[in-house]
């Protein structure tokens, strides 16, 4: 039934002292004034200052729900639990609360120009071995190598080659109400999509051109891939790497620079009969 909050959502009380928990050092302490309330704490510019004041019930309730929990100095702080919440109760209106509390959601311009779009960092394996470093400390994954990773993806995404598991967080009115209008020009960019997929694949060769699209496409984790192809543990990153580098020269896209007669890849449009004028 709409309009009724369900019994197992916190207080409004309890959600707003969650909120202000996350500030920078966010904490809460029984007011020396009140002690019937707790004065919610956070640091600014060096300087401790306090952000508000909320019912001591607000506190029992967040700490009997895990959310909070009191140290030995007589604060309260957010629990992992409790910053997970906080995540839900600040996600953006076009995102599922529960998606927002268990992903890792930031707003991007995923392409040169383009509005920010909102992605979800946490369900791309490219996203979690951009964060590793090898053992010299140095990132796992080159900015190119993970560039030609996003750039597979958004194609197999245009490409409509997989059903759409998440939500679709930044449809338009538009694209929701669908129609003629949209329908010809979505299929125009599926067939685009699914061309450059097939050059990408033919250049990078089959074996690995399956790699990238279990990864980058399905997102499927190195470990699964693991698994289904029967190799050893942790070979698979490797493999993705090398395929990654082949997938970014087909781009290409390079770690420097390079002068204009070294470059690769297309450099005119034009037809199968196209003749240059003279």
């Amino acid at each position: 039934m709409t309009g009724i909050k369900s019994l197992n959502e916190p207080s409004r009380a309890a959600r707003r002292l969650v909120e202000g928990l996350t500030e920078p050092d966010g904490r809460a302490v029984v007011s020396e004034i009140d002690p019937a309330r707790v004065a919610v704490l956070a640091t600014r510019a060096g300087m401790t200052l306090t952000r508000g004041l909320a019912p001591l019930d607000a506190a029992k309730e967040a700490v009997s729900r895990g959310l909070a929990a009191w140290d030995g100095a007589g604060r309260l702080t957010l629990t992992d639990a409790g910053r997970a919440f906080a995540r839900r109760l600040a996600a953006p209106a076009e995102i599922d609360g529960f998606i927002a509390q268990h992903a890792d959601i930031e707003r991007r311009a995923i392409d040169k120009g383009a509005p920010p779009s909102l992605v979800n960092e946490s369900e791309s394996p490219l996203a979690w071995l951009a964060r590793r470093k090898d053992k010299g400390g140095r990132p796992f994954l080159d900015a190119q190598q993970i560039e030609a990773g996003e750039r597979f993806r958004r194609d197999i995404e245009q490409a409509q080659l997989r059903q759409r598991v998440t939500a679709n967080w930044d449809a338009s009115a538009s694209a929701r109400r669908g129609g003629p209008a949209t329908a010809t020009p979505l299929a125009d960019v599926a067939l685009d999509a699914r061309r450059r997929i097939a050059r990408a694949n033919a250049s990078v060769g089959p074996d690995l051109a399956g790699l990238l699209t279990d990864v980058c496409g399905f997102l499927k984790g190195l470990e699964i891939v693991e698994r289904e192809r029967g190799w050893p543990a942790r070979s698979g990153k490797i493999v993705l790497r090398i395929a990654l580098d082949r997938l970014a020269r087909h781009y290409g896209l390079s770690a420097s620079a390079r002068g204009r007669e070294r470059a690769g890849g297309m450099r005119h449009w034009g037809e199968a009969d196209y003749r240059p004028s003279l």
